[in-house]
């Protein structure tokens, strides 16, 4: 989806950018409520009162009241910026010091072309090897992202971030003030024993599933068949309020259960004979 070259301080690398990641989110139609037909949507021009095609649209940025100017997509290439067709690295940082969590937005995978593989593998091993991150910018789908680069496996991928004015301020979330509660070392100590029995040695993500789209099949392809939805089953009674050390004695005694369910069962030591 984007062709152009990592600036590497003198090295350049050509490279290709592809989408790393796809939504399986279920797509729905919107139907007329009497016809069942799908409800189509028309491109309308308010002021010649018509339809437009799609190819006779064109991009057009408001600079006042109801004037336009109009931007061709050859306008959009030829931007007077580097990182339009660059992904300039300006620093190296630690590789835990960007939060996933606030600024990791999309991903892409990092293909070198032909003439940038070792530079570019000189690159992905450079980086492993330092445990840092390449922080650059890059100009694609009509802005310009902060990015970063990172070895994955045997190849490098491309995250785009949000830019500081893109995360918004915690300022006025109430419940944040640890002064209004008090914790106390037996309650922190079973969270800690809580967290520690259901830790794994690693990430798996083959480890879930999306239950709502297997949830939501089940019920598409029972209207196919005709036959009766099967309902989802009532929730229990609501459950009764615990002391938070009572709870998380109990979450710890059952993630301990859940463990023991799961873990094959050891081999019996073999009986030892009898001396004649």
């Amino acid at each position: 989806m984007w062709k152009g070259t990592i600036s590497f301080g003198m090295v350049s690398i050509p490279i290709r950018l592809y989408v790393a990641t796809e939504s399986h989110s279920a797509s729905f139609r919107q139907l007329c409520g009497e016809h069942m037909s799908p409800v189509r949507y028309k491109r309308w021009c308010e002021r010649g009162e018509h339809e437009v095609q799609y190819s006779e649209i064109v991009k057009g940025y408001q600079v006042g009241g109801d004037d336009y100017v109009v931007i061709e997509d050859q306008d959009l290439e030829n931007l007077p910026l580097p990182t339009a067709h660059t992904i300039e690295i300006a620093e190296f940082v630690p590789g835990t010091d960007i939060q996933d969590g606030l600024y990791v937005k999309s991903a892409y995978y990092v293909e070198p072309e032909d003439a940038g593989r070792k530079p570019y593998h000189l690159l992905r091993e450079a980086l492993s090897a330092t445990e840092m991150t390449a922080v650059a910018k890059v100009a694609f789908r009509d802005r310009e992202h902060l990015c970063s680069l990172q070895p994955h496996e045997e190849m490098l991928i491309m995250n785009t971030l949000h830019w500081p004015d893109e995360i918004r301020s915690t300022e006025g979330l109430k419940g944040l003030a640890e002064d209004a509660v008090k914790i106390s070392p037996k309650e922190l100590q079973m969270a800690k024993s809580l967290v520690q029995s259901l830790a794994e040695e690693s990430f798996d993500p083959k480890r879930y599933t999306d239950e709502y789209h297997e949830a939501l099949m089940t019920i598409v392809n029972a209207k196919v068949e005709g036959a009766q939805v099967v309902e989802a089953p009532e929730p229990s009674a609501a459950p009764k309020v615990m002391d938070l050390m009572e709870a998380l004695k109990a979450s710890v005694d059952a993630a301990k259960k859940q463990r023991a369910d799961k873990s094959p069962p050891a081999a019996k030591p073999a009986a030892r004979k009898k001396a004649s």
